[in-house]
């Protein structure tokens, strides 16, 4: 088949469709691969190069002091200092690639090359490091020379920053933490979330409708106009039971509460999407709405639940308000947002740190999101077709 026949069969719409998902994952893609990369290079080229070049290696500018006049040797009517710049361990070795006299100009000159300084001296750099100093007359000056070279280092990946970010940053006790607030803040709301989407959906009451209608109004209120009045009510149940507010327990219960009705929508319409002849059946042969619940509306509702746990683990794993309302800003409750934030203060030069710990960061929902992707867009599509 021509090329001409497949773009014919594929339809012109749908290929700039396709072409502008992809473009738009490729620009999604990006920044996470630049982290990636930043958080396996060394400080040094972090500085001096973008995460691009890091398989080409990075061009950084040190200085270097040329050999003390004292140790010249004479030829003939010329005074030379030879020796290498990478001599003292002062610079990192590498391939200079041009240096120059002055800060503003380290690649001044090409590397290999004479330069003609004036004042009847002479300077050659090479690649390698060595160099030599030539002057018509004895050298006048008390130390060495200052040069600046631009070398090139070879690439350089390590994992000393998660070692680091893992250990003296505490972000591994920061990652315990939002472990501990993620998943039980995901599966509570959707325990709570799946009962009460299936009586919205397949048993008679009445207020069933009000009820529909209130949960989608609860979607659209703003958390932020919830959080003073419960975190006093939370200090006022605190204070008669004589136990601390902020708590696991507490931060549990806030993300179920806001994630609940979304919970239930999305759940409520998948459930009264489902074929009504099996419910009927089912009833027909005697099992109870539990049984109808637990053996058969749950296992095919898989979509639904998927596509609410990407949603609710995200909001969970990625928030830093709710955590710091309703659990605190102390080292040992500090969940990895929180941690990110601090370093942000604290380590704001550090790139190496930052991009390392931001990848911990996001590494768990890439994992949960690739892990339940496939049942996205068939839970979200639930009941936009027909519903209960």
């Amino acid at each position: 088949m021509s090329a001409a026949a497949s773009l014919r069969r594929i339809g012109v719409p749908r290929l700039i469709l396709h072409a502008s998902v992809l473009v738009i994952c490729i620009i999604w893609l990006i920044p996470t691969l630049g982290i990636l990369v930043t958080s396996f290079r060394d400080a040094g080229q972090i500085t001096s190069s973008g995460w691009w070049t890091a398989l080409t290696g990075a061009a950084e500018t040190s200085a270097a002091r040329l050999g003390d006049p004292a140790s010249a040797r004479q030829d003939g009517p010329n005074y030379i200092i030879s020796g290498s710049v990478f001599d003292g361990g002062d610079v990192k070795s590498g391939s200079v690639v041009a240096f120059g006299t002055r800060v503003a100009a380290p690649t001044e000159f090409e590397a290999g090359k004479e330069a003609d300084l004036g004042d009847g001296e002479k300077l050659t750099v090479n690649t390698d490091g060595s160099y030599s100093y030539v002057k018509s007359g004895p050298f006048d000056d008390k130390r060495g020379k200052r040069i600046y070279l631009s070398i090139t280092q070879p690439p350089n990946f390590t994992l000393n920053n998660y070692r680091t970010v893992l250990t003296s940053a505490g972000i591994g006790q920061s990652f315990i933490n939002s472990l501990t607030v993620a998943i039980p803040a995901t599966i509570i709301p959707i325990l709570i979330a799946a009962f009460a989407a299936y009586a919205l959906s397949w048993m008679q009451f009445p207020g069933r409708s009000l009820i529909i209608a209130l949960v989608v109004g609860l979607i659209v209120v703003p958390l932020q106009m919830t959080l003073i009045p419960l975190l006093t009510l939370y200090n006022d149940i605190g204070n008669l039971f004589g136990v601390s507010s902020r708590s696991y327990v507490g931060i549990w219960l806030a993300h179920a509460a806001f994630g609940m009705p979304l919970a239930i929508y999305l759940l409520r319409n998948y459930i009264a999407g489902l074929p009504k002849e099996i419910i009927e059946s089912a009833r027909v042969d005697g099992a109870s709405d539990f049984e109808i619940f637990v053996k058969i509306v749950l296992p095919l509702s898989f979509p639904a639940l998927a596509s609410f746990s990407i949603f609710q683990f995200l909001w969970t794993w990625n928030d830093l308000l709710v955590a710091m309302v309703f659990l605190g800003t102390g080292k040992d409750q500090l969940v990895l947002t929180g941690s990110l934030n601090a370093l942000l203060g604290s380590m704001g030069g550090k790139w190496e740190i930052l991009t390392a710990s931001a990848f911990i960061t996001i590494i768990v929902p890439i994992i949960v999101f690739f892990a339940l992707q496939r049942y996205l867009v068939r839970g979200l599509l639930a009941g936009s077709v027909k519903g209960g």
